[in-house]
Order: C-alpha cells, then structure tokens, then sequence
C-alpha cells in the first residue's frame, strides 16, 4: 500500500512536471498582455510532433546518434513552436490586445486548425502553403516600399490574397495529380504516433520495492532546469527587465522608450517554445496525436488561475498540487489506501478513474476559488488596482 503511494505520488509530481513547463509559458503571456491562449494545447502537440520527426531522423544515423535525439529535439521543439507562436502573434493576436473574449474565440479557431492540418498534412499541401506566403507576402514587402503604400493597402491585400491563394491552389491540385500518392499521403494521420525514448531514459531505477522511471526522473530535471533558465532571463537580462517592466505598467514602460511591441512578440514566442518543450516531455510518457493538447489545456489554465496569474512560485505549487492529486485520485491509490475505511474507500473508488479525477479537481478548484479568488499568490500594488 505504501508503496502504490510512493510511485502515485512520484508518477503524479512528473505530470506536475508538465503542467507546470506549459503554464510557465501560459503564465507569461497569460501575466503580460491579458491574452487566452486556447491554442496553448496544440503549440504542446506541434513540440511533441517535432520530437517524433527528430526521432525518425535521428533513426536513420544508427545507434549512437539516435541515443542523443532527445536534445536535439528539445531545441528543434523549442523552435518550431516559438516561431510559430511569433507568426501568431504578429498576424493575429496584436490586432485583439484588450479584448480578451476574441482572442479566446481567435486562439479556439487556431487551435482546431492546427488539429485538422496534423491529421492531414502532406507534401502537396506544405508545398501550397509555402508559395502562398512567398506570392503574398513577398509581394506585400515589395510594394511596402512605395511611397503611397499606406493609400493601396488594403487595395493591394483584396488582389493579392485570392490571387496568391489561387495560385497556390492550382500548384497543388496540379502537383497532386502528377505525383498521385507520393505527394498527397498525409505525413502523420488521424492515428497516434509514439516516440521512442532512447536507451538511457528506458527501464527505471529500482528503491525498495518500486522504481523510478528514468523518463520522469528526465522530465523532472527538465522542467527544474527550464524553471531556471526563465528566472535567471526575468532576473538577469535586460530583456527580461523589460518584460517585467511591462507587465507591471505598460503605459509608462512605453514612455519610457520600451519597445512593447517588440516585448509583447518575445514574450508570446518564449511562452510557445516553453510549451513546445513541455509537448516534448509529454511524448516520452505517452503516445502522440492530434487531440494530445486537449488533454492537458485546462489542467493548464487551472495552474495559472490557482497560482496567481503571472507568479512564477504560484504556478510551481498550484501544478505541483493539481497534477499529483489528478493522478493520485485517477489512478485509485486513495480509494486503496482507505479501504479499512469502507465509506472513504467507496467515496474515492467512484472517482478512481482519469476522467472523474478531473471533475473532483476542478470541483475543489471552484471551492477554493471562492476563499481566494486571485489565486496563491495574488498580484500586488497599482497594476491591481488599474
């Protein structure tokens, strides 16, 4: 019995583990500039699709080389979901600043969008896309440098979008035709992918009667190490004085000659990549596909919600706390541990499963809420009252 609580307790702090790398990105950007990010979860898939591309890759080298993919990955998924995160913020969520109910409702639709383009995603349309964003904006950056661009702008957007996208469009059909299957099989499907962790993080290391997973002992040290590395660039550059600066007060970091703008889009892109890590992590406990981000989205906002939004230490213990009492409850240790206690026992056993877990979580979530309603650790001074 103890022992089933010993290995819940360290399965759930590992799930706290990456709870916590996605609410740190959330946290920050969520702190910043107000934004709710329905579509954190899938920048969390596209990181767990990059480590199965870089695994695949790196399978092709042999042996040696594929024990160390999951470096690589961890880099490669930091920078695919921080560009795209930059590229959703320049081309979306800076037009919605300080109407949060449209950049739910503008992320929702990013989100499902990026679900439908992995289940479908092939050569022909990767092609499309590219030479799409080369017509429009490559033509957009050439008439940028006339005179009287800010008179045909919106001339020039009316022609060039359903031009360049029928020109895409064509490429496409055209290149679908020639090529046949080799071009339209989609790269990934609807159907759940798994990632295969390299030897050293395989099998556990064996305490008493139970071991610990070496892929959650990894986990582990890598949020702490990502925990770090985003104190010590709030704390000790200048790029992270700036944010902090912001975040505090916007109007008056701006009189001050802070580039908002500019800090707005660095902080959304480091708030991705950290969520591009944290889909990483998730692919070494479980198998990837399209839904992956849904699964863990509104554990997500829960940790910054309970942590206190944009407290670094607030989100710690709230993911922390949520992903351990989620698995410890999910997976039935407590309704063993208090089967003595008949009542107790048939109480936690009808909420022993994955499902009902979340409900019992997000119900004492409500009730806490209700004493403290900003949060662990709530924000102080004039920010709050503003």
């Amino acid at each position: 019995m103890l022992t089933g609580l010993l290995d819940g307790l360290f399965s759930g702090i590992s799930i706290g583990s990456v709870l916590l790398l996605a609410a740190l990105g959330l946290a920050i950007v969520f702190g910043l500039m107000g934004v709710i990010n329905m579509a954190h979860g899938e920048l969390m898939m596209l990181g767990a699709y990059t480590t199965f591309v870089v695994q695949n890759v790196f399978k092709s080298f042999g042996s040696p080389w594929f024990d160390l993919y999951i470096f690589f990955a961890l880099i490669a998924a930091f920078v695919v979901t921080a560009l795209f995160g930059l590229i959703l913020e320049r081309g979306v969520i800076r037009y919605l600043y300080g109407r949060p109910l449209e950049t739910l409702l503008a992320t929702w639709g990013v989100s499902l969008i990026l679900q439908q383009f992995v289940r479908s995603v092939n050569w022909v349309l990767v092609t499309g896309i590219v030479l799409f964003c080369l017509l429009f904006f490559g033509a957009l950056q050439i008439l940028s440098r006339r005179a009287n661009f800010d008179r045909i702008r919106n001339w020039a957007i009316a022609i060039l979008l359903p031009l360049s996208s029928a020109i895409a469009g064509m490429t496409g059909i055209f290149l679908g035709q020639t090529y046949k299957l080799a071009m339209t099989r989609p790269w990934f499907g609807a159907q759940n992918v798994d990632v295969t962790a390299p030897k050293w993080l395989r099998g556990g290391l064996p305490i008493g009667n139970f071991q610990l997973s070496y892929a959650r002992i990894f986990i582990i040290v890598l949020t702490i190490a990502c925990l770090v590395a985003v104190y010590l660039f709030l704390n000790r550059s200048a790029w992270g004085l700036r944010i902090r600066s912001v975040t505090q007060n916007r109007t008056m970091s701006a009189c001050l000659g802070i580039p908002t703008q500019k800090v707005d889009a660095l902080t959304f892109a480091i708030g991705s990549g950290l969520a591009g890590i944290a889909g990483c992590a998730v692919s070494l406990i479980g198998s990837v596909g399209p839904n992956t981000g849904q699964n863990y989205i509104v554990d997500t906002f829960m940790v910054v919600v309970v942590g206190g939004v944009g407290k670094l230490v607030g989100s710690i213990v709230a993911a922390l706390v949520i992903g351990t009492t989620n698995y410890i409850v999910g997976s039935g240790v407590l309704s063993n541990l208090f089967e003595p206690i008949k009542p107790l026992a048939d109480f936690f056993t009808f909420f022993a499963t994955t499902s009902m877990a979340k409900v019992m979580v997000f119900a004492l979530i409500i009730v806490f809420l209700q004493i403290k309603p900003a949060g662990l650790f709530p924000q102080k001074g004039r920010t709050v009252d503003a």
